[in-house]
């Protein structure tokens, strides 16, 4: 009997990487991926070599799944970085990395990107002083992400800041140390402060068709 794993999981396992789809599992012996020994499946067959359009998709998909936009929502993105001066791959990872749910991640006040968008549509985070129910909402320098006054959303962010192994908070934001969880966007995003192992060239070649 193989050791049960769940759907998340598969994905990690499916793609071959760590998709920090479940907060910090990526990082401890659980992770699927470093529990595989061989390819997926019962009686491991050698998989064919991947043609340039499935190599184009996997990424992708890759991108869709960590930051857990749907296909008309990835479009969208892809639409507008495309209309952007410069690299058009940047500019779409750099507006998906503006997502205020990746964002409130990016902060540690939620431990994975499903939970910090529970947080924003259950009005648990403020922006400029103003609470905010959009996951999809792109941030700008000089925005102020703040946890709710309130014991219960204090507590629960304050709970994720204080889950072992969150990764550290890049340097496009800044986190202030005080009770209250609070950030701020000091930059836009670069492309070396995105952590997911991503070629956006590839991306743009399959949408650009």
């Amino acid at each position: 009997m193989g050791r049960h794993i769940g759907p998340v999981c598969r994905l990690c396992r499916r793609e071959g990487l760590k998709l920090f789809l479940k907060g910090t599992r990526c990082d401890t012996p659980k992770c699927a991926v470093e529990r595989r020994e061989g390819v997926p499946g019962m009686h491991q067959f050698r998989r064919s070599k991947a043609s340039e359009y499935s190599i184009r998709l996997r990424e992708k998909q890759k991108v869709k799944r960590y930051y857990g936009v749907f296909e008309r929502q990835f479009r969208k993105y892809y639409d507008l970085a495309s209309r952007r001066p410069g690299n058009t791959g940047d500019a779409l990872m750099a507006l998906l990395e503006r997502r205020l749910d990746n964002v409130v991640t990016r902060l540690g006040f939620g431990t994975s990107r499903p939970q910090s968008r529970q947080l924003i549509t259950h009005g648990h985070v403020m922006v400029n002083g103003r609470k905010l129910d959009i996951p999809s909402y792109l941030v700008r320098p000089g925005d102020v992400i703040k946890i709710k006054d309130r014991e219960h959303s204090k507590k629960l962010a304050t709970d994720s800041l204080a889950t072992e192994g969150m990764p550290p908070v890049p340097e496009w934001l800044d986190r202030t140390a005080t009770e209250h969880p609070e950030g701020r966007v000091s930059r836009l995003p670069a492309m070396q402060d995105i952590s997911l192992p991503v070629t956006p060239q590839l991306i743009v070649e399959l949408l650009s068709r």
